[in-house]
């Protein structure tokens, strides 16, 4: 018992920490580098497939630590992201299994654990200038023996995005 609530500790403080980074995120490679796993990490931001060919990050998962990168440029030439030091709730709100295998991927690798939290920021459109306020959630899950981040999955309002975006 104390290993799983070691390892709960591991999960909840890479991930808390891995959020507020977000807060003034330094370079992706150093993001990537810090939290996520080396064998093969993932970034996929949930939304409608159509959405594409206005927001390039949507519905696609990014692989490998420079698929990563790719996805934090697609995103930086799309939307710019604000979030203020309460973007992500304290620590009790953080939701932490230790045991969650989340896809057939991590199961084949043995990796463990899963992450979710509700953030909120304000986003703005890079072509437009138009922005909107929204909720998030975020579920980190793979992780591996260290702690590190597996794979980063994004739900948020990609109709918010699509509007702001505009043709």
């Amino acid at each position: 018992m104390a290993t799983q609530s070691a390892r709960r500790k591991k999960l909840h403080a890479t991930t808390s920490s891995f959020c507020q980074s977000l807060i003034n995120p330094p370079p992706p490679e150093e993001l990537i580098q810090k939290y996520f796993t080396t064998n093969n990490p993932r970034i996929t931001e949930h939304g409608p497939e159509w959405a594409q060919f206005r927001l390039p990050f949507l519905a696609k998962t990014f692989t490998g630590a420079s698929g990563c990168e790719e996805y934090f440029s697609v995103l930086s030439q799309t939307l710019k992201m604000k979030m203020d030091k309460d973007a992500f709730p304290g620590p009790e709100d953080y939701i932490v299994d230790t045991e969650a295998v989340a896809g057939e991927e991590d199961a084949n690798a043995g990796l463990k654990g899963a992450v979710s939290v509700v953030g909120k920021g304000t986003f703005q459109s890079i072509k437009t200038g138009k922005e909107w306020h929204e909720q998030f959630i975020y579920r980190f899950s793979g992780f591996d023996e260290d702690g590190k981040i597996g794979h980063w999955e994004i739900w948020a309002d990609p109709l918010s995005a699509w509007v702001a975006v505009g043709e």
